[in-house]
């Protein structure tokens, strides 16, 4: 470590000597760049994007250098940068205005959304592949090797007010966050406007302007295209654009594939085709996009998604032209991985939500998978969600945007709505060739047959055509909403639900000659009584998948049984006679599809309390849905539940479509996200009442509550016009700041269109 004489000798450089530094602090009021001196001895490895670490109220903190200027408006002494971790340049230009975009969007300071965005170093394996990448001589070698080149201009935009060495910013110094307009919220008039430049050729059929001219973008396949570190040659060119059955089967589908090789920002949502092999239509859009010099990033909701994508890209743009991002790879393979795309050594980045960061190098297509699925939102502050981060990312650089599912959500409903994406959808003709013969239990022919059936778990239509395929040599496909065994239990006698009698959670059973255990505080009670009549016998409430598997083993003997659920995930089953028990988002693909899939137990779903439920219940419905063989090849869906339901109509057609529009036009009526805009506040009711007392709310702000949260807090709702969404964001986060900097004792927590609203 240098002496105090050493670092009085230190000298700033000759050229932009100050460095602005988003310094790693949580503290609301600090969120904001700081200015610090580059000792001459720092003036090669000060770059922007680089690891540093600097003197911060006496403390040695952790920061990220965003941009070098020739001054600084602080009026006082600077203190220098005390040392620059790593010349890697790991926090992208472009990753780091979205990062403040982001912040600004969800209330959260940017020193958060930068803990997300950058993962943790691992200097060996930094070491490493920096040695891997130099030449025999020692130097670094191509365009991913090595550190890439300095800049020769200041970058930040915001002055940044700078500490005298421990210095810090009272709450007057609190920053305001910048009008971003993110997708989904540029102001086009109304509440709904979204900006985006809508594509009106007849052939286009895809939202996106017109290509301009670009020397460096490529043209097509015809000679080499450099994209990022990587020269794509002609002959080497990926494949897999416009395959027959493919993107053909959509209207838009070859429109979209040209829009992308030419460069253009088309944004679409894709309702993807039941049984449609998904992971190659993206893998050839990121293969279109690519022969257009462009970069990739494809975001997925889990580890088994992320599997079938990786090995789709590799087939369709062969080896090592992608990277794939997931946490289970281990600290140290992720960060090498994270290099080689900041590296640009890879022009497409695919991975679970942690990957919507990714640095690729001219950024030309985004892309999300089932952006409904609960997964793609972010459980650490500021809580932004995958599909936000990447619209707002599409919107900032002005690329293509894709959003893909089987269903479909409220917001990509939205985009249609506002014009700032298209429909990719294929023709009811084509529909109708695709999909499996669905049939609901609970209609009035049925239950003439069947009176039974309002009532019974299995009906005989379910029954029959669980045989039907199994005897045609087809596995059979059983949803079922609850894991576990009996996930709640209720006396036999008065039908009371059986609690714990120590902290009234709810009792199960996990297998037939278990005793009671309480879901909540795990004890067991062998010699439970009724608290109401004294009865001793059990009888079950909720069955759940383990106990559902039992029933069709007896049903059906002789018959494999397989489970797939949170102990044990199976990822594919063989085309051969078998009943297979799974719970929502853990369904196998079976070889060949499914000759039945059963969707029990409906009411579960259905009835939650909860402001997405029938959406939620759609998503899972037609995500085991498409696992089936078409109904030419005798696939078929049995679901049992009215069918006179919303959900259940909008299945029997396979319309998600009709299904969202519903949806967002309830919400509309009533004001609810995403036709609204709401955020949550919560906390011990004197800690949010002060936040709610110091915020400056826009005009309009309506306040919902408060409600209990649990643990002696309570939580209040916010609600605003979509067009003042980044102001209530705002006003939260420059109410928080002045919180910290009275050195507030209590948190609250900060949630901007939170995914929970009950």
């Amino acid at each position: 470590m240098a002496t105090k004489g050493v670092r009085a000798e230190r000298e700033p450089a000759e050229r932009l000597p100050v460095a602005r530094v988003c310094v790693d602090v949580q503290l609301p009021h600090l969120d904001r760049p700081f200015d610090y001196l580059v000792a001459s001895a720092d003036d090669e490895a000060a770059q922007p994007g680089v690891r540093v670490k600097v003197r911060f109220a006496g403390q040695l903190v952790s920061g990220f250098l965003l941009a070098r200027a020739e001054a600084s408006e602080h009026q006082g002494r600077l203190a220098y940068l005390e040392r620059v971790v790593s010349p890697e340049r790991v926090l992208d230009p472009e990753v780091a205005r979205l990062a403040r975009a982001v912040a600004d969007r969800y209330a959260g300071s940017l020193a958060d959304v930068l803990r997300l965005a950058v993962p943790p170093r691992h200097a060996r394996v930094e070491a490493q592949a920096a040695s891997a990448a130099a030449g025999p001589d020692g130097a670094a070698t191509g365009a991913g090797a090595g550190v890439r080149p300095r800049v020769s201009a200041a970058g930040a935009d915001s002055a940044g007010a700078s500490p005298v060495a421990g210095d810090v910013a009272t709450a007057g110094d609190v920053a305001t966050a910048g009008d971003v307009a993110t997708a989904g919220d540029a102001a086009t008039g109304g509440d709904d406007g979204v900006a985006g430049d809508a594509a009106t050729g007849a052939d286009a059929g895809v939202a996106g302007g017109a290509a301009t001219a670009d020397d460096d973008r490529g043209a097509g396949t015809g000679g080499a295209v450099a994209t990022g570190g990587v020269a794509i040659a002609g002959g080497a060119a990926p494949t897999g654009g416009g395959v027959a059955g493919g993107w053909d089967s959509y209207v838009a589908g070859p429109a979209y594939l040209r829009a992308l090789q030419e460069g253009r920002p088309a944004r679409a949502v894709w309702s993807a085709l039941p049984g449609e092999d998904w992971p190659v239509r993206i893998a050839e859009a990121a293969a279109a996009t690519v022969r257009g010099g462009r970069g990739v990033v494809i975001v997925v909701a889990d580890a088994r998604d992320l599997e079938r994508v990786d090995r789709a890209l590799g087939r369709v743009l062969g080896p090592d032209r992608h990277v794939a991002l997931n946490a289970a790879l281990g600290p140290a393979e992720r960060y090498r991985r994270f290099l080689a795309a900041s590296r640009h050594q890879v022009a497409v980045v695919a991975g679970t939500r942690a990957a919507m960061w990714a640095p690729v190098a001219r950024l030309g297509l985004v892309v999300i998978w089932d952006d409904g699925d609960d997964l793609h939102s972010e459980p650490r502050s500021p809580y932004p969600h995958a599909r936000e981060v990447l619209l707002t990312r599409a919107q900032l650089v002005d690329c293509a945007a894709l959003v893909g599912g089987f269903a479909r959500t409220g917001e990509g409903q939205l985009l249609l709505e506002t014009g700032w994406a298209r429909e990719i959808a294929a023709e009811r003709a084509v529909l109708r060739r695709r999909q499996p013969a669905i049939s609901p239990t609970g209609d009035d022919p049925q239950l003439a047959r069947d009176p039974g059936a309002v009532t019974a778990r299995l009906p005989s239509l379910a029954w029959q055509a669980a045989r039907q395929a199994l005897q045609a040599g087809a596995p059979v496909l059983v949803q079922v909403p609850r894991r576990g065994y009996l996930p709640s239990v209720a006396c036999a006698e008065c039908r009371n639900p059986a609690r714990c009698p120590a902290c009234s959670g709810p009792l199960a059973l996990h297998n037939l000659r278990d005793v009671p255990v309480c879901r909540w505080c795990g004890r067991s009670f062998p010699a439970y009584t009724c608290q109401v009549c004294g009865e001793r016998r059990l009888r079950a409430s909720v069955i759940g998948a383990r106990r559902t598997a039992e029933e069709l083993g007896r049903a059906f003997p002789g018959v494999p049984v397989r489970t797939s659920g949170r102990d044990e995930i199976l990822d594919t089953v063989p085309g051969e006679p078998a009943m297979v028990v799974a719970t929502p988002g853990a369904e196998p693909v079976a070889e060949g599809g499914y000759g039945t899939v059963l969707l029990l137990d409906t009411w579960a779903l259905l009835s939650r309390a909860d402001l997405r439920a029938a959406e939620e219940t759609m998503r899972r419905w037609l995500n085991a849905s498409a696992l089936a063989r078409p109904a030419p090849a005798g696939g078929r869906v049995i679901v049992v539940a009215d069918g006179s339901l919303a959900p259940v109509q909008a299945l029997l057609r396979w319309d998600p479509g009709w299904f969202a529009a519903r949806e967002l036009a309830e919400r509309r009526e009533l004001g609810f996200p995403p036709a609204a805009r709401m955020a949550s506040v919560t906390g011990p009711a004197p800690a949010v009442a002060e936040l709610l007392t110091i915020a400056d709310l826009p005009d309009g702000a309506e306040q919902l509550g408060p409600v209990p949260a649990g643990d002696e807090q309570e939580r209040m709702l916010l609600r605003v016009a979509r067009s003042r969404a980044l102001d209530l964001a705002r006003a939260l986060h420059v109410a928080a700041g002045v919180r910290s900097a009275r050195k507030a004792a209590v948190a609250v927590r900060i949630q901007v269109d939170p995914a929970d609203l009950f």
